[in-house]
């Protein structure tokens, strides 16, 4: 397998032509629970968040790759965040588009990510956090040998309702 390439998907630096997309998910209400986000982002915002990012984990501290299908069309992004070299750990998220969803994209983006984190960041682990409603996500990552490792009660409000986050860790 190529880095960054699995048989389906291929993870790849932003592109300026990746903010219309990028403004189209960050600004979905349905997405800010995930991303504990609670406001709009402006296109100026994501034009300079791609300008100024150097790509480069070790000056960001986190990396957001496109997620490509062989068809060369932009399904999702993956992020690195919180990359921390001296405790070699990063937190990890994934959003797959609505249209392309349940068809195991996730999985293969995991797959993919999780050995570059391995092979080529060197990480001792990563983690995660999934909302207790996300039973999906909760399922896909513990196939992939992510483990539960805590539960934050009461973390997120969501539609006047307290939402559960559940912390999970994957050490190679």
């Amino acid at each position: 397998m190529q880095p960054l390439q699995g048989n389906n998907l291929k993870l790849r630096a932003m592109e300026p032509q990746d903010v219309d997309l990028m403004y189209e998910w960050e600004n979905d209400p349905e997405s800010w629970l995930y991303s504990n986000t609670q406001t709009p982002f402006s296109r100026f915002h994501l034009e300079q968040y791609l300008i100024n990012s150097h790509c480069d984990i070790y000056t960001d501290k986190q990396l957001r790759l496109m997620i490509d299908n062989k068809e060369r069309k932009t399904i999702g992004c993956v992020d690195l965040f919180e990359f921390d070299t001296r405790n070699l750990r990063a937190g990890l998220g994934i959003l797959i588009a609505k249209s392309y969803r349940n068809k195991g994209h996730a999985s293969e983006t995991l797959d993919i990510i999780m050995d570059y984190c391995r092979k080529t960041l060197a990480l001792q682990q990563v983690y995660c956090n999934i909302t207790s409603n996300n039973d999906k996500s909760l399922k896909l990552f513990i196939q992939k040998g992510f483990e539960v490792n805590g539960m934050k009660k009461k973390w997120l409000k969501h539609e006047n309702q307290w939402l559960d986050e559940h912390f999970l860790q994957h050490i190679f």
